[in-house]
């Protein structure tokens, strides 16, 4: 199929398409004419790759899973792949504990500089 049919097929842009034949992580042919070519095959490969990349992995990451991760069709993580997810959550777990310090620290330097009319600046308007 070609790579107009695939991104129909998949709800993902050409461009993303090729980014990730050019990673590869979607496998394809070049057709005489120069175009690519896919396979049946790469319609789960397309929507699994955009599934992981919504899990927050980069392309890099992606392209170490064990080769279960790009076959499968559901939500399910292969058994080979949970340790990725593991760290990945830690990672999230560690930017989400340094925001929130961050917001702690920032919050403390407007309450110290607010004036009495302002109230408080981290009050929902």
């Amino acid at each position: 199929m070609n790579i107009g049919e695939l991104a129909r097929r998949t709800g993902c842009s050409a461009r993303s398409i090729r980014h990730y034949d050019k990673a590869g992580l979607v496998a394809s042919h070049r057709r005489d004419n120069g175009y690519r070519d896919f396979g049946e095959d790469a319609v789960p490969q397309v929507m699994q790759v955009a599934r992981m990349i919504r899990r927050g992995f980069s392309l890099e990451e992606i392209a170490t899973f064990p080769p279960c991760m790009l076959r499968q069709v559901t939500d399910s993580i292969c058994p080979d792949a949970l340790a990725a997810h593991r760290e990945r959550l830690a990672e999230v777990d560690r930017q989400l504990f340094d925001l929130a310090r961050l917001r702690e620290r920032l919050l403390a330097v407007l309450d110290a500089n607010a004036s009495p009319d302002e109230g408080t600046p981290h009050e929902p308007s």
